[in-house]
């Protein structure tokens, strides 16, 4: 049995950010962050609004409790703002295969460095720490946003989940999965270097 696995609470630290294990005391941080381009009005998006943040916290801790989910808050180190929230889930308990999801930052940082930088974190963990065999990512089908920034990660199409969950409007969603394998890693990870500088 590897005591590293399943991933248990960690603060992974990088140049631009920190993730931190999540709690309810970012409960007011996270409701601030998420009004930054009023994420949840997305309808492709499963994010919690801000009168509902400690409640989706909560739910994200349960999931800790029974190894399920490893969620963090994620801090920008220049001045502590929190900018959002990412995690370990779906986590396999025999496999050594996770989701790296529930991933969401402010609007006025995305499509910068700090995704790329998180993923660097959380992959580098998983497979360097962890040992895991595979990790996955998920999306919309139609989030066409959250797919181009998994394939530039260098993750590959395993496939389409057809009608596989219901989406908050009502309509069915088709889900994309994405995966990196461990042999994928190495280069993976000096394609995430380099594009950090």
């Amino acid at each position: 049995m590897d005591p590293n696995y399943p991933p248990k609470p960690v603060t992974l630290s990088g140049n631009l950010v920190e993730l931190v294990p999540l709690q309810l005391a970012h409960t007011e941080a996270l409701s601030e962050a998420v009004k930054d381009g009023e994420l949840w009005k997305l309808w492709f998006t499963n994010i919690a609004p801000p009168e509902e943040m400690q409640s989706w916290i909560q739910k994200a801790l349960d999931e800790q409790k029974v190894h399920s989910s490893v969620p963090f808050a994620v801090i920008r180190k220049s001045d502590g703002k929190v900018l959002g929230s990412t995690r370990f889930m779906n986590i396999e308990k025999e496999a050594r295969r996770l989701e790296i999801g529930a991933t969401w930052y402010c609007k006025s940082v995305q499509k910068t460095l700090i995704n790329t930088e998180c993923k660097l974190l959380l992959l580098q963990h998983a497979f360097e720490v962890v040992d895991c065999i595979a990790v996955e990512f998920r999306t919309h089908f139609f989030n066409s946003q959250s797919r181009k920034a998994i394939e530039r990660l260098g993750a590959k199409l395993d496939g389409i989940l057809r009608n596989h969950r219901i989406s908050k409007n009502g309509t069915l969603r088709d889900t994309a999965v994405y995966s990196i394998i461990q042999s994928e890693w190495p280069t993976v990870k000096s394609n995430l270097q380099f594009k950090l500088g």
